[in-house]
């Protein structure tokens, strides 16, 4: 298949290199300069040449095309987009021209970008689609090398609209990953796992962060008692929401199990733990302003706060968070982040009655 990743950072990359090995032509395209530029010209120079690490067995391929040229979007069946979730409603403006029908725009995570590609006109013929999380866990260890760390057993996938499913269904399963297909993507963007644990996890490590000076390893230490019983709050908040919209209310906890290991006879919270404690979890975050709250917080918790308040559904925990970012980084996150007037309550409608 020919497919294209939007982005050359630890994941793109990481997906892009996996896809050529299962022996598709990729195009991976990388979106700015602000981050992993060593590596994308090791990759320009040396012809795609990148390795993969994983289990301490070292795989090289060729991702077929290294660019930055977004026009050759036009060529690939599948786009997958593998940037951060702020940075989506700038990107879908910049590739609208080169989208063609029935092409698969696939979001890895979506937060619901759905509705900012329907803000936006996307052409009526394309498929869209938002996975709850990234399948590889990895990091860039040099130029043209990542370290994998984790593979999810299980991707759920969201399909709009409901209609082209079934074609988005046989296309995706070409690619070869273990997916499995939810009924929207609004239960894609909601199950989101960052929205619940980066943003408590990394706002109850903000001393943490700070005192070791980024050597720190946020599932090594975060998550005692206390702080689970802030992440279960804030789950039962997403729960109420996803209730409310009509979806199963399913915790988080459940969500990561049947991603991560969805046979296993251990209780869900048991494998959340196992995967936290792991000893080739990813260390991070290195510092507060990072990803883990600056994306997260305006980007999920806003979100889930601005739905809690159009369904008349409270969400303190959400609200306290985002209260305590926005004091901690001195500026407004909810200013970012994705309300329901960023959103467009006419897409968040169309998607719903979609279903």
């Amino acid at each position: 298949m020919n497919i294209a990743v939007l982005g050359a950072g630890n994941g793109g990359c990481a997906v892009a290199a996996d896809m050529s090995l299962k022996g598709h032509n990729v195009t991976l395209i990388k979106t700015s300069n602000s981050m992993h530029n060593k590596n994308f010209e090791y990759l320009k120079k040396n012809n795609g040449k990148i390795s993969l690490i994983e289990d301490n067995i070292t795989k090289t391929t060729f991702i077929k095309t290294i660019t930055t040229d977004l026009s050759l979007l036009s060529g690939s069946e599948v786009i997958i987009v593998y940037i951060q979730s702020s940075y989506h409603e700038q990107l879908i403006q910049k590739i609208i021209p080169y989208l063609r029908p029935e092409q698969i725009l696939l979001f890895n995570p979506g937060y619901l970008s759905t509705a900012l590609a329907l803000k936006h006109n996307v052409r009526q013929d394309l498929i869209i689609a938002e996975a709850e999380s990234s399948f590889i866990d990895c990091r860039i260890i040099n130029p043209g090398t990542v370290k994998v760390s984790f593979r999810n057993k299980n991707n759920p996938i969201g399909i709009f609209p409901r209609n082209k499913k079934q074609k988005a269904i046989e296309t995706l399963d070409k690619i070869g990953y273990p997916f499995s297909y939810l009924s929207s993507v609004v239960e894609a963007g909601l199950h989101n796992p960052n929205l619940i644990v980066h943003t408590v996890g990394a706002i109850m490590s903000i001393p943490r962060i700070e005192k070791t000076n980024g050597n720190y390893v946020m599932y090594h230490e975060v998550f005692t008692p206390s702080v689970w019983n802030i992440l279960e709050k804030l789950d039962e908040e997403k729960i109420n929401i996803l209730k409310k919209l009509g979806f199963e209310p399913l915790a988080y906890v459940d969500a990561c199990k049947a991603r991560n290991s969805p046979n296993d006879a251990r209780s869900a919270k048991e494998v959340f733990m196992w995967y936290a404690l792991r000893p080739t979890a990813v260390p991070g975050p290195t510092e507060v302003d990072s990803r883990y709250i600056s994306e997260d917080v305006p980007q999920g918790l806003v979100m889930l706060e601005s739905l809690g308040l159009h369904l008349n559904i409270k969400t303190p925990v959400a609200t306290a968070l985002i209260e305590i970012a926005n004091a901690a980084l001195g500026r407004n996150l909810r200013k970012e982040g994705r309300t329901i007037e960023a959103l467009g309550a006419n897409n968040i409608s169309r998607i719903l009655e979609d279903n």
